[in-house]
């Protein structure tokens, strides 16, 4: 089975921070027990990476779901993709408040 887009979506805030998300369905294996290939991704004005979820791979020894914040990696829960979604957009919502307003 190849791969297929299951999500893609972003948005841009006034202040030009912005988020974008893209979620493939992929054939479950070890790699990919979920079946899922993930990215979300928030950056500042000028590109820097603020916040990323993504579950690409276990390099940084916290877990296959992991967030980066700011350079920082630490292991996340995952329980199922719309939950997933939703936690990142609401962590999007609180840096951007707390940084760009």
């Amino acid at each position: 089975m190849p791969a297929r887009k299951l999500f893609e979506d972003d948005d841009e805030f006034p202040a030009g921070d912005r988020w974008e998300a893209i979620v493939w369905n992929v054939p479950e294996s070890d790699e990919f027990p979920e079946g899922l290939k993930y990215s979300f991704q928030y950056l500042g004005p000028a590109d820097e990476e603020i916040l990323r979820y993504d579950n690409a791979n276990d390099a940084h020894g916290v877990g296959r779901h992991h967030r980066h914040y700011r350079g920082d990696v630490e292991g996340i829960d995952f329980e199922d993709l719309r939950s997933h979604v939703e936690r990142f957009l609401e962590e999007v919502e609180a840096i951007h408040e707390r940084e760009f307003t």
